[in-house]
């Protein structure tokens, strides 16, 4: 697997969320009114890896535009202790189980522990005719045209997409279709952000690769849907160059890893408008001062912050913070191929003679 896969899989993302988004939207609200329509009080969404960080980065939508309970669950997590927490009412709860090959082992887990509670589930996989679009009572398509094996940054996109549309979709049964309707003009507009996004972030990205590959750790920090992007950034760093990273929430690094060398450990802060920003600013000068080689993603016409160690990646046009996710995880895939680079890796340790991931 080679370096550019990162590249190319980065550059495709604004055709792919302008391709995507009325097919996909049609499948989510036919899946929903196939299940009754009705809506859910909760929402669990169980995947692994990316799929898990995009759960994490869709929650604040379904809370705050889907107006439901919404609960992200890694797959094992479900299986071994979520799953017989959950009510057994009809409507109560909607299990949404996602993985883009639809053959994650505990995913598939997941779809038969929800079956056998009586649980109504909603597959979203990149492969129709898979086991879990097989198993669920719906499922969402997400597959994309001309697929490769990559770390996964294409297929991210696509998954987050349709939690987002469903999020949108359970709104009008609490709101109004007007409103629905808007909410997917907003993200059908995000494709022109997302090109201008990923343009504007290539070459910057590629040099703090070339930067911060003396690190031996990276932190990526976020909070709300933004710790999700965090999560997800960091996932990137370490399938697609090898460098070890870690996502975390603005404030637990705070109290964590704050103190923890080397003193100038590279952050990486997601900052987008929205309710956290204040303190994602405050906590990006505040480890600056602290030696922190920081870099801060904001809107490019925030105020500009200024502070030894500190670089602004500046981030085009607006968007509401629940949809946010689909911008801001834009840096991941340019700063791991610029790490890879200078470091001589390829994606999942491929480089290694004695092939990808093995000791």
């Amino acid at each position: 697997m080679d370096i550019d896969v990162l590249t190319r899989q980065t550059s495709r993302l604004g055709i792919d969320l302008a391709t995507l988004m009325e097919p996909v939207r049609a499948q989510v609200e036919a899946a929903l009114s196939g299940l009754g329509g009705h809506h859910r009080r909760r929402v669990c969404i169980v995947g692994d890896g990316d799929s898990y960080h995009a759960g994490c980065a869709a929650e604040t939508a379904f809370e705050l535009i889907g107006d439901v309970i919404c609960e992200p669950q890694p797959a094992q997590r479900f299986l071994s202790y979520h799953v017989d927490t959950l009510p057994k009412a009809p409507g109560d709860s909607l299990i949404v189980l996602v993985s883009a090959s639809g053959r994650t082992e505990r995913v598939l887990e997941a779809a038969a522990a929800a079956r056998d509670r009586g649980l109504v589930a909603i597959a979203v996989t990149g492969n129709a005719d898979s086991p879990l679009a097989l198993a669920a009572d719906a499922s969402v398509d997400v597959s994309l045209p001309e697929p490769e094996p990559s770390p996964g940054i294409r297929t991210y996109q696509a998954s987050l997409l349709a939690l987002l549309l469903l999020a949108v979709q359970l709104s009008a049964h609490t709101g109004s279709e007007a409103t629905a309707q808007e909410l997917c003009a907003e993200l059908v507009a995000l494709a022109t952000t997302v090109s201008a996004t990923e343009q504007a972030l290539r070459g910057p990205c590629e040099a703090l690769g070339h930067a911060l590959s003396d690190a031996p750790v990276i932190g990526v920090l976020g909070t709300g849907p933004s710790e999700g992007t965090a999560k997800y950034g960091a996932a990137k760093l370490v399938e697609g160059a090898g460098v070890m990273a870690f996502g975390q929430d603005l404030e637990e690094w705070c109290h964590v890893e704050r103190f923890a060398g080397p003193l100038d450990m590279p952050l990486v802060i997601v900052a987008p408008s929205g309710k956290s920003q204040r303190r994602a600013r405050d906590v990006a000068l505040r480890a600056a001062t602290l030696g922190r080689r920081v870099i801060i993603l904001l809107p490019q016409d925030d105020e500009p912050l200024f502070a030894a160690g500190l670089q602004v990646l500046p981030i085009p046009g607006s968007v509401r913070e629940p949809f946010s996710p689909l911008v801001y995880h834009l840096f991941a895939g340019h700063l791991a191929a610029g790490l890879a680079r200078h470091l001589g890796r390829r994606p999942f340790q491929s480089h290694r003679p004695t092939g990808p991931a093995k000791a």
